[in-house]
């Protein structure tokens, strides 16, 4: 299922609405860098909202879009990382090293327009 992406300023967002296979993730990750580079976009927010797992390859390929952003000028906010989520990650030692997260979509917008990411 193709995850929607859509353009809010000079921000993406991608809308995860329910769990994802590896190819869904790849997918993701290929419809992100298009349209970072069709719209020039500074900054892309991720949501995980929805996502009541989150195993290793979706963790390190979510990692992955956001340093391959960053290397195309714009930065990635993962935001809606569930409680159980957020456990079952630190207790199988998994992390999003360097990249920014926050509690949800409203807050992950106010941290890219505030530019604390850089210019």
């Amino acid at each position: 299922m193709a995850v929607p992406i859509l353009k809010q300023g000079p921000f993406l967002i991608a809308s995860i609405q329910s769990a994802l296979t590896d190819t869904d993730v790849l997918q993701l990750r290929d419809d992100v860098m298009a349209q970072v580079t069709r719209h020039r976009s500074k900054g892309i927010i991720v949501d995980v909202t929805s996502l009541d797992v989150m195993d290793s390859f979706v963790s390190r390929s979510l990692r992955g879009i956001a340093m391959m952003t960053r290397l195309r000028g714009a930065e990635t906010v993962i935001v809606g990382i569930q409680p159980e989520v957020a456990f079952a990650m630190v207790q199988l030692g998994m992390s999003f090293e360097d990249v920014q997260t926050a509690l949800d979509l409203e807050e992950g917008l106010a941290l890219l327009e505030a530019g604390f990411l850089g210019p």
